[in-house]
């Protein structure tokens, strides 16, 4: 069972606040998928083959190549990012999500 101090840092990680009764639900919840891949673990797979997929799909994944769908010029450009609540440059910006 995961203790409190657990679900704390795992809510602190996520950046999610968590009322109490969340807190107790999301405890149970998540001991009981670790509980199951507990058990998973106990299974001997030693004599099994690897199953990677099942369909028998191949490349099945189209080309990560521009289409010219939209072409990009400085109007289009202010349009997207002039959107953002936060901007430098040509580009949005965010809060950093890692601590130093």
């Amino acid at each position: 069972m995961l203790t409190d101090k657990e679900i704390s840092h795992l809510a602190e990680l996520a950046r999610i606040k968590l009322g109490g009764e969340e807190k107790d639900k999301l405890k149970k919840d998540l001991s009981s998928i670790l509980d199951y891949i507990n058990k998973l673990n106990e299974v001997d797979t030693d004599n099994v083959e690897p199953l990677y997929q099942t369909a028998g799909l191949i490349n099945s994944v189209r080309d990560d190549k521009d289409r010219n769908e939209f072409k990009m010029n400085d109007m289009l450009n202010e349009k997207l990012i002039g959107q953002a609540p936060h901007k430098e440059n040509r580009f949005v910006k965010v809060k950093s999500v890692l601590k130093r």
